[in-house]
């Protein structure tokens, strides 16, 4: 907080990441009051994040490319232009299905580019020492957003409707682009833009294959993208069939997660640690939290459960950011972490629909459980890699003092 451009990113993404998450909470439910169907909910929400998996690696290119504060700017403001148009179909009743699915599509279209370069402009705000920590904040202000924007959403909901919800997203992306606009961009550290050639993404590729540090946590995303990290389908589901409530319910459910991923990313700032192997730890944390999720009755219990199950979740999310921007050559950031939103983003087209139909025919629960699987069959596959990682990618220091990867041990005996 010490870096003056890292107080503005923080501030405004703070208020825009809030309306974020009520338009999330208001679309998930919307659909089901247009269609009643846990299968249509996962449908829509794969087709959102349809456009992250196909074109996830080109929009990091771009980043790579580009001046990532001013495409940040372009993508924040087409964000808002989306929310705003979404709200006045929905508040002069207007809005049909195919409205809501044409504009989740173009949504994920702007955020397979808008993901990717949000996460490598960080390292140019803060620099390489005080990476970890700012993605350990950056990752506490999304789950306090989460924590305070479905429960405002289920409020909204219940007094003056959904449309609400998206009229006030709209309006906050305001803040993230002033906030953008006030920055010194003398003061901060881009990394030399990629130029224009032929082959860009297969070297991407080639890289990241080549780097156990790199594939591997990318194979446990995978696997926890696409059946853990569908809450968007399951917790309305859960809400409304298991626990008989409304969107009060889901909202309030929504924020105990926020709330226990605030904890978690305050505990990962202050002592985490980077690497696949606590990657590995957060991984099967993970795992037994949502299992808990899946057996607890109640509201009380499933409140308190979806709070173990948010801390955990941020843990690794942050653990594998950090890892993956530390291990990657600055060269290379953009596409490595267009592959990382691919893998926890663009994995939804798969897991969504089916977490849709396992929550609507066997209740939400055994998603929660099918999530929880796949958490421990991640573990599996990291203590499996393990022996192949360099010593240096099992365990990654805090400090750096470039824009480079940590040295590996032969390069720091040369040096």
């Amino acid at each position: 907080m010490r870096v003056r451009n890292f107080r503005l990113y923080f501030a405004g993404q703070s208020v825009s990441l809030v309306g974020t998450w009520m338009q999330a909470v208001a679309q998930s439910w919307l659909v089901l009051e247009l269609t009643g169907s846990g299968a249509v909910l996962g449908l829509v929400v794969a087709a959102q994040f349809l456009p992250v998996l196909l074109g996830g690696p080109y929009g990091g290119l771009v980043a790579d490319r580009a001046d990532k504060r001013l495409l940040l700017m372009a993508t924040q403001a087409a964000l808002a232009t989306l929310a705003l148009l979404l709200g006045l179909l929905t508040v002069t009743h207007t809005v049909r299905l195919w409205m809501v699915v044409l504009l989740a599509v173009a949504l994920g279209s702007v955020n397979a580019v808008d993901s990717p370069t949000r996460q490598t402009f960080v390292p140019e705000i803060v620099g390489p020492r005080l990476l970890r920590n700012a993605v350990s904040l950056n990752s506490v202000m999304v789950n306090a957003a989460r924590a305070v924007g479905p429960a405002l959403a289920g409020i909204l909901i219940g007094t003056v409707g959904v449309g609400a919800c998206f009229l006030a997203n709209a309006a906050s992306f305001l803040a993230v682009l002033l906030a953008l606009r006030l920055m010194s961009t003398e003061r901060l550290i881009p990394a030399r833009p990629v130029q224009r050639g032929p082959g860009q993404l297969a070297a991407g590729l080639r890289y990241v294959r080549a780097t156990t540090g790199l594939w591997a946590p990318l194979a446990m995303m995978a696997l926890i993208g696409t059946l853990a990290y569908e809450f968007q389908v399951v917790l309305p589901l859960l809400a409304r069939i298991t626990l008989h409530g409304g969107a009060r319910t889901y909202g309030f459910l929504t924020s105990a997660m926020g709330a226990g991923a605030v904890v978690g990313g305050l505990a990962v700032a202050a002592v985490g640690e980077a690497g696949v192997v606590p990657l590995i730890g957060a991984a099967a944390g993970l795992g037994a939290a949502l299992t808990a999720a899946a057996a607890v009755p109640g509201v009380p219990a499933e409140v308190a459960a979806l709070g173990w199950v948010g801390a955990t979740s941020t843990v690794f999310l942050a653990t594998g950011s950090t890892t993956l921007q530390l291990v990657t050559d600055p060269r290379f950031r953009g596409r490595v972490m267009a592959l990382w939103s691919v893998t926890f983003l663009g994995s939804t087209p798969v897991g969504g629909p089916i977490l849709g139909v396992v929550s609507e025919r066997l209740g939400p629960r055994a998603g929660l459980a099918l999530g929880a699987a796949a958490c421990l069959t991640a573990t599996v596959l990291g203590l499996l890699v393990l022996p192949r990682l360099p010593p240096e990618h099992r365990f990654l220091e805090r400090r750096a003092t470039d824009g480079r990867p940590a040295p590996t041990a032969t390069e720091a005996d040369r040096a």
